[in-house]
């Protein structure tokens, strides 16, 4: 069965806004490495209505290098409850976010690589709640923002059991965490 992962970078205090402020400084060749090859085992993007829409402004006009084209290249899925245009950015289809137990069921059973998530908002606290998630790898930056917008919410409340570490000399630190329940 597919997994599903969500992928996010966030500051050491936990917040997650506006990371072309703050963690472009930090971007070196083993950490995009590692990007490029944890992005390869995925071959669909998971993603809520706003995440999607900032990113179909800006991944299709990049192109050109292995991991644009493959991230452009990836099916993606929006869950969302009001129109999207999916025109943007294909190929794209659309998961009503009133099903979104069923609709993630069904592609974690289908043949193929990862389900990537990328953000952390009320998707993956829907995915977490439904026992759909399976990974939060959590790209922390050595970077304290003093403020913004949070990595969790109390919706996300939950246990989780530390699978992995990975640490890069940029002070970037990978945690991979599984959730637990609870």
């Amino acid at each position: 069965m597919r997994k599903v992962v969500a992928s996010t970078i966030a500051t050491l205090d936990g917040f997650i806004d506006n990371p072309h402020e703050w963690s472009m400084e930090y971007s070196e060749e083993k950490s995009q490495t590692h990007a490029f090859t944890t992005t390869k085992e995925a071959d669909a993007l998971l993603l809520g209505r706003v995440t999607y829409e900032g990113m179909a402004q800006a991944w299709p006009n990049m192109g050109g290098n292995p991991y644009a084209d493959h991230v452009n290249s990836m099916a993606k899925y929006v869950v969302a409850t009001e129109p999207v245009d999916t025109s943007l950015w294909d190929p794209t289809t659309v998961i009503d976010g009133n099903d979104l137990a069923g609709a993630v069921t069904d592609l974690k059973k289908r043949d193929g690589g990862d389900i990537l998530v990328w953000g952390n908002g009320r998707l993956t606290d829907g995915l977490a709640a439904a026992g759909l998630l399976d990974e939060y790898r959590i790209w922390v930056h050595p970077v304290i923002k003093g403020s913004g917008e949070p990595l969790f919410r109390p919706e996300s409340a939950g246990k989780v059991e530390l699978v992995d570490t990975l640490t890069f000399p940029s002070g970037i630190v990978v945690l991979t965490y599984r959730p637990t329940g609870g």
